[in-house]
């Protein structure tokens, strides 16, 4: 396994900066993971690792290149929240998707890229990976604990490939009301599966931090594994 930043040139001439990790075998199915508010930080890093270690080629872009170019916080101290909120505050989720989209076609011209490629994205993340399903032709996509889906239930519609949302019940930054919207109108889409875990809150899955959940997150990421296996595979 190895890993490498890489750098993403847009069609305009810009580039951004994206963690790359290969697997052993040199190429694979592709995953593009989408960042917390915190940027391409160690757990990132880690998820990229771990995915590539599954056979994956795993791509994490620096989203918020366009505010601060390699941003990495962690969730430790009251300052690091304070810049990471900022950052989310002022992130243009539209923009955002057009990095995601970028980053979607580096991998389609990777030669260590098979060809299928899914996407995960936590927090911020779950919902890029919301939008990249409605957005893009991604083979599959999952999203864990999305923020702000809410907003853009409009476009589930526009679902076609298989799609996963993992909701934190007890989820402070998604009220319960909220996540009874979006099971009720996600699930009329034969495409998107929903999984609910009781008495957690956001973030259950990311190790180390305030909220991990070991059962939760061990469950969130064997289903994620599987679905992967399934639709990429």
């Amino acid at each position: 396994m190895s890993a490498s930043t890489v750098n993403i040139l847009r069609e305009d001439g810009l580039g951004f900066d994206a963690f790359l990790a290969l697997p052993d075998s040199g190429s694979g199915p592709g995953i593009i993971v989408l960042q917390e508010i915190f940027g391409i930080n160690f757990v990132m890093r880690e998820v990229c690792h771990n995915l590539a270690a599954q056979g994956y080629v795993a791509i994490c872009p620096d989203l918020f290149w366009r505010l601060e170019a390699g941003v990495e916080l962690c969730d430790k101290t009251e300052g690091e929240w304070a810049k990471a909120f900022d950052l989310y505050q002022n992130f243009d989720v539209d923009q955002g998707i057009i990095d995601s989209k970028e980053t979607l076609q580096f991998l389609l011209n990777h030669k260590a890229c098979s060809g299928k490629i899914g996407a995960v994205g936590y927090c911020l993340g779950g919902k890029l990976a919301y939008l990249m399903a409605t957005r893009t032709n991604v083979d599959c996509s999952v999203g864990f604990y999305g923020v702000g889906i809410e907003n853009d239930l409009g476009e589930s519609t526009n679902i076609i490939s298989p799609h996963i949302q993992h909701m934190a019940e007890e989820d402070q930054f998604v009220p319960k009301e909220v996540q009874k919207k979006l099971s009720s109108e996600l699930s009329t889409n034969e495409n998107i599966t929903i999984y609910s875990y009781p008495g957690v809150d956001h973030a259950f899955a990311r190790i180390n931090g305030a909220h991990y959940d070991q059962v939760a997150a061990e469950l969130a990421n064997t289903r994620t594994s599987e679905f992967f296996k399934s639709h990429l595979t």
